[in-house]
């Protein structure tokens, strides 16, 4: 199939498709259909003034709901960073390079044709994207805070107001 012959919404419903990635245990990149489960159970709770999320008469720790979402998190930023700086590198539209940075951090191999004119920075960018989207969202903040304890003091708790 030709992905260039897509409208623009088939093709922006392909790129959260791929960001979504597969379930845990599968080889699929892009975060996990668990972390947004989790994510859109967690809103849910938050529409329902529930204290906690709640799945199969069950309720979901709160650090499950972090992860989530520092995974879910650095998956929009890399994505988004990643196609801004390859569509403003190589005069490259938008939606199109967004495409392959969704692909790419998908680990799933489609194109709109912008990889095979893209510059050596833009081929760096989606190498970088690929390598994250395949080793893992929560894989690399552990690798990155290998060295650093836990606190033992906990600071004074604050209600903030967000909306």
């Amino acid at each position: 199939m030709d992905l260039t012959q897509l409208s623009a919404c088939s093709q922006l419903m392909t790129i959260l498709l791929m960001l979504a990635g597969g379930s845990p245990g599968s080889t699929a990149g892009g975060f996990k259909t668990t972390t947004l489960a989790v994510l859109l159970l967690s809103v849910g709770a938050v529409i329902r003034r529930q204290g906690s999320a709640r799945c199969f008469g069950r309720r979901l720790p709160d650090q499950v709901l972090r992860n989530a979402c520092a995974i879910f998190l650095l998956y929009l930023v890399l994505f988004l960073a990643g196609g801004m700086l390859i569509c403003c590198m190589d005069e490259i539209p938008l939606m199109q390079a967004l495409f392959e940075a969704a692909s790419a951090i998908g680990t799933v191999g489609l194109s709109l044709g912008a990889t095979a004119e893209a510059s050596e920075a833009s081929r760096l960018i989606l190498i970088f994207l690929m390598y994250f989207g395949r080793v893992g969202g929560l894989t690399m903040i552990y690798a990155m805070a290998a060295g650093s304890n836990g606190a033992s003091s906990q600071y004074p708790q604050e209600q903030v107001t967000v909306g």
